[in-house]
């Protein structure tokens, strides 16, 4: 498989070739543990599930380290707000350490049921303090540093290539610069290493160092940690595009001052999830899990689908009726594949025609993780006749190892076995349609007839539940 991916830094498309032959090593920015993570948040590391999975089809041994930011850190990335983890402490009425450790079990929980691999490393940030320091204390060997307030701050003034990956102007931005709330930075874009004297008295997360007991700055910990087990300089950094303009962007600048070295190969982002009132967040509006999208009757497999529907680069905008249409497309799915289970087992060896579809869906995967035309390819290859099922489903496999739908799995079995019927979801469906339209008559009759056949509807804000009437 050729690989080919967008690089933020370029803004192009680029072949893919690592710093290694044959071994990716690869770090995605990690939850930051003081609330569950939201719909919006599992869409980014379902997209970077895409990409490990496609690195490790084209014969990469990949290493994937994810950081896990069990350190406060504040509400605004330029260093101000409040702290979350303090915050949510303080809400739940539990220690700090309890938080993180709550809230770090339901991230893998919700990653783990939308099978999205493991990172081979997830390294916590209370464990690291120690490399944090080291760094800081290069940066501070080489004058990129000054305290002030008791605090350590990275002077952008020292970085030449500062913004290069936002693309910022640095005589703009000390031109435009407006009164900052910390009027120790000497630069408003100045940010901090570590702090010794915060806005928060009784700071519970604290540790020594040579600048005083004090707390981490949220930049340093994933240059300190990504650096340790990758090394100085590695092939792909992750995250969502909101980190360009100042969390990676700072990132670079304080690794690059450090080491003198470029710090990362392949800069690659993915888009928001939005609806109607914009991006979709823990601040705005309904706070969506992945736990609020199972009690309305969905599982998380629905919504792994449904991010497959979008390519990563693009927003993808949520609404109950696009989860339904992504539930019914799934199930669907699993029924063909039941189905094609029961006339033969999975070839091993594929005839031309169907490797030939694998040929294409790899060729779409490989042009910058495009999914959704993968997804095509799929449902072409279940539409060809001519393709003995053992082939066909041999075929379908090997697509699903990039796509992680698990479709040879057990489970999917069981789901389908107590699974609504297409012919009634088909129904509902028509009904949530005339509904938008004010088609209230229309809509009546349809659910009378749903009724009849034994199932119940359940009306909720946007969408409709359909289960076995008992």
């Amino acid at each position: 498989m050729n690989l080919s991916l967008y690089n933020t830094m370029s803004r192009t498309v680029e072949a893919f070739e690592p710093l290694e032959r044959r071994h990716v090593r690869m770090y995605c920015c990690g939850p930051t543990v003081y609330n569950f993570a939201h719909i919006g948040n599992l869409k980014t590391y379902v997209f970077e599930d895409i990409l490990r999975r496609t690195l490790e089809a084209a014969g990469y041994r990949v290493t994937h380290v994810m950081n896990v930011t069990d350190v406060g850190h504040l509400t605004d990335d330029g260093d101000e707000g409040e702290d979350k983890m303090v915050k949510s402490s303080k809400e739940k009425g539990l220690d700090v350490h309890e938080i993180a450790r709550m809230y770090t079990d339901a991230f893998f929980h919700d990653t783990d049921a939308l099978n999205i691999l493991r990172p081979h490393v997830a390294c916590r940030a209370t464990e690291h303090i120690e490399d944090m320091i080291a760094l800081i204390k290069r940066l501070e060997a080489k004058g990129h540093t000054y305290v002030a307030g008791g605090n350590v701050y990275f002077s952008i003034d020292t970085f030449p290539d500062y913004g290069k990956l936002a693309k910022l102007n640095l005589e703009e931005l000390k031109s435009g610069a407006r009164i900052d709330v910390d009027e120790n930075k000497r630069n408003p874009k100045d940010f901090a290493l570590w702090f010794t004297k915060s806005k928060f008295e009784n700071q519970v997360m604290v540790w020594d160092s040579p600048w005083g007991v004090g707390y981490p700055g949220w930049h340093i910990e994933c240059s300190a940690m990504s650096m340790k087990y990758l090394g100085e300089s590695f092939d792909i950094h992750c995250g969502g595009i909101d980190h360009i303009p100042v969390h990676h962007t700072n990132e670079i600048a304080q690794s690059e001052a450090a080491t003198g070295k470029p710090w990362v190969k392949y800069w690659v982002h993915g888009e928001f999830l939005i609806n109607e009132t914009g991006k979709i967040s823990k601040s705005k509006g309904e706070f969506l899990t992945l736990s609020v999208l199972q009690e309305k009757g969905f599982d998380p497999m629905d919504f792994r689908f449904f991010c497959l529907g979008g390519h990563y680069r693009s927003q993808l905008v949520f609404s109950w009726e696009s989860m339904d249409a992504a539930r019914n497309g799934r199930r669907n799915l699993v029924r063909q594949v039941r189905a094609l289970k029961e006339q033969a087992a999975a070839s091993s060896v594929l005839c031309a025609e169907a490797q030939s579809y694998v040929d294409e869906f790899s060729g779409h995967l490989g042009n910058d993780l495009n999914a959704p035309r993968g997804l095509a390819t799929l449902w072409s290859l279940l539409k060809d006749n001519s393709i003995k099922p053992g082939d066909k489903l041999g075929a379908l496999y090997r697509m699903d190892g990039i796509l992680g739908l698990g479709l040879d799995s057990p489970e999917q079995e069981k789901e389908e076995e107590t699974a609504i019927p297409h012919q009634i979801l088909a129904l509902v469906e028509e009904r949530l349609k005339a509904k938008r339209e004010k088609n209230y008559h229309r809509a009546d009759e349809l659910r009378a007839i749903v009724e009849k056949a034994g199932y119940k509807l359940t009306d909720t804000p946007g969408t409709t539940q359909v289960s076995k009437t008992l």
